[in-house]
């Protein structure tokens, strides 16, 4: 493929600070909020914890929250508590990160990749169908970026074949679809707070639950199976005092980590309409260029809009924007997705890629037979995916400076392959 000159004129490009593909979000009342926990002298799981779920069910419109030490866990113990296991099968996309399918092999049971929805990136409800057999017990829905998945037909597919529906949100806080939070919608609902999510602890993670019932019974399985956790401050009841009722885990959030997470929950739609305002003007600035695709809804029956040329969501919905995908066209700008990524680099842009799919994976491919060429659009989609910086902290010249270096290279690559196709024409 042809090289793309982009240097000054004198072999290199003028030195500017590097972008960051992300920067947190937190400052002074995230530091202090910690620091009141440090003082109070009461550090693991207890009253911070359990006002955090609180809100966080009150922000969603959950009927149950359960904090949990990460995204991770929060899949697990949601999988574990519908009674999944060994001899199961439950369905996941290929496009997603391995905590998703690591959580369902944690349970026993096996992760059944499921090729993607080409506009939207998200699960296939086609494809998932194709998948389903006596032995699925569970359809996960990865909310990728942040763009909810077609939960209608997601839900309905379950109720169709009995299925648990599990939404994966590690992206999707604060997200809705059709007018409804993602968090108040399936049974289960995962969200990740870790370092680089829209609302983060740190570490950590929730799960969300519309069973008053499963969200008990979450709880003690979060800290070693015990029927009481131990006691809080203030409490009568002795802390030495406690049941083990069944086999558990060692899941539960801490009161420093809670604490961080209220100061977010407070700003968390603020960051996401931040979040959102980039958008925009990224949107803006490549919906005319031809050697770029963004993202587009999914239609029903597992088809996909035409062209992916708009990123726009439908009525009732909004996206978290945790990620800004575009997609490059290869055959247009005679460069592939590592050459974009790298000029982008030399440009001071830092990017990112979500994700390899996981039948590229060697373990995916040792334990489970995948192989390459088994999911089509997840491969064909990863080949040309790139996710460009958007965290609520940029700045005003950093967000021109992505788009400038974009519409640049995109340029740049199109004169060099029109430069060679007159050439080959000769």
């Amino acid at each position: 493929m042809p090289k793309i000159n982009d240097d000054n004129g004198h072999g290199e490009r003028r030195r500017e600070p590097v972008i960051p593909f992300h920067r947190p979000a937190v400052g002074e009342d995230e530091a202090l909020a910690a620091a009141e926990v440090v003082r109070s002298g009461w550090l693991t799981t207890g009253e911070r914890t359990a006002q955090f779920e609180r809100e966080f069910a009150q922000f969603v419109g959950a009927e149950s929250a359960v904090a949990v030490s990460s995204g991770t866990a929060a899949l697990h113990l949601s999988l574990v508590c519908r009674g999944i296991g060994a001899g199961d099968e439950v369905l996941v996309p290929a496009n997603t990160f391995t905590a998703t399918a690591e959580a369902v092999a944690l349970t026993g049971a096996r992760p059944v990749l499921v090729d993607i929805d080409a506009a939207s990136l998200n699960i296939s409800c086609a494809d998932a169908q194709r998948k389903i057999t006596r032995r699925t017990r569970a359809i996960i829905a990865v909310h990728v970026g942040g763009m909810a998945c077609a939960m209608d037909e997601i839900a309905a597919l379950a109720t169709r074949f009995g299925l648990c529906a599990v939404e994966d949100a590690a992206h999707a806080l604060p997200t809705r679809y059709r007018g409804r939070m993602v968090g108040s919608i399936s049974e289960f609902t995962a969200f990740s707070f870790y370092a680089t999510k829209t609302l983060t602890t740190g570490e950590g993670g929730m799960i969300t639950t519309t069973d008053a019932q499963a969200a008990k019974r979450l709880r003690r399985l979060r800290l070693h199976g015990i029927e009481q956790e131990p006691a809080r401050g203030g409490e009568p009841q002795a802390s030495w005092k406690y049941q083990v009722a069944e086999a558990g885990y060692k899941y539960n959030l801490t009161d420093f980590h809670a604490a961080i997470g209220l100061v977010q929950l407070k700003k968390c739609e603020a960051l996401r309409q931040a979040r959102e305002r980039i958008a925009a003007r990224y949107t803006q600035a490549f919906a005319e260029l031809e050697a770029i695709e963004l993202r587009g809804e999914p239609v029903a029956n597992g088809g996909a809009t035409g062209g992916g040329v708009s990123s726009a969501i439908t009525a009732g919905d909004s996206s978290s924007w945790h990620l800004y995908i575009v997609r490059i066209r290869p055959d247009i700008l005679g460069i592939d997705r590592e050459q974009f990524m790298q000029a982008l680099e030399r440009r001071g842009v830092a990017a990112s890629v979500h994700f390899i799919p996981l039948n590229l994976h060697p373990r995916y491919q040792r334990e489970f037979g995948y192989r390459r060429g088994d999911f089509p659009v997840a491969e064909a989609e990863y080949l040309r995916s790139i996710s460009l910086p958007i965290f609520p902290g940029m700045q005003d010249g950093e967000i021109r400076r992505v788009i400038e270096a974009v519409r640049e290279i995109a340029d740049a690559a199109k004169c060099v392959a029109g430069r060679a196709a007159m050439g080959a024409g000769r």
